[in-house]
């Protein structure tokens, strides 16, 4: 994050910490260890606390402060409702909007994405399903959408997290992705819509059988 402000760069220090569970739900985050930690003043820790806060990532909790939120399991279906209605359509939307070339490489990428599993290069994955958002994002053209399924997506990639890193459903994700990512190529938004919902539904099938007790 070379040349973001202090306030962004500790906002997108803490939020990936969080999202990846390197600060687990409950922890404590004082501005002054957390601006000790990072290496800036407290302000700028102030803010992306706001920030994160807003988010739903950052909780006041009596007598300890503001801790990383709580992560509900029950919430999980209604959040993949949520979901389902809002990635749907914008996967057919993007496929009548979209720059053909862009999704044709990355159906190509995601066809060799099983490798980037078995060779347990996980971030390497992740970082691929979120260029493939920010892809269909780009392709909407639509500010507010694009921040609704930002939002959703957040929380459900820490519980994502949570029902662990699974490598037979991972292969399978990616083959979904592929998938979605062809139809979006080939412009066709009723396979787009079809494609996500199937690939939705395997996605919240596996995280509640995985965080099953």
């Amino acid at each position: 994050m070379p040349g973001a402000r202090a306030s962004d760069r500790a906002y997108e220090t803490l939020r990936d910490e969080i999202l990846q569970w390197r600060l687990a739900p409950g922890t404590v985050l004082g501005e002054v260890e957390q601006a000790a930690r990072l290496g800036v003043s407290r302000t700028p820790i102030r803010e992306a606390l706001s920030r994160l806060s807003a988010e739903g990532l950052v909780e006041a909790q009596s007598g300890r402060g503001l801790v990383v939120s709580s992560v509900d399991i029950a919430d999980v279906r209604g959040l993949f409702e949520l979901r389902e209605a809002l990635e749907t359509a914008a996967a057919a939307i993007a496929a009548e909007r979209r720059d053909a070339e862009t999704f044709a490489q990355l159906a190509s990428e995601f066809d060799g994405a099983a490798t980037l599993v078995r060779t347990h290069e996980l971030e390497a994955y992740y970082g691929l399903v979120a260029r493939f958002d920010d892809a269909i994002d780009a392709s909407i053209g639509n500010a507010a959408f694009a921040s609704a399924l930002r939002g959703v997506r957040t929380h459900l990639q820490r519980i994502r997290r949570l029902a662990q890193d699974d490598p037979a459903r991972l292969e399978r994700a990616a083959a979904e992705h592929r998938l979605i990512a062809e139809a979006i190529r080939d412009g066709d938004p009723d396979l787009a819509r079809h494609a996500t919902a199937v690939h939705l539904h395997a996605s919240l099938r596996h995280i509640l059988e995985a965080t099953a007790s």
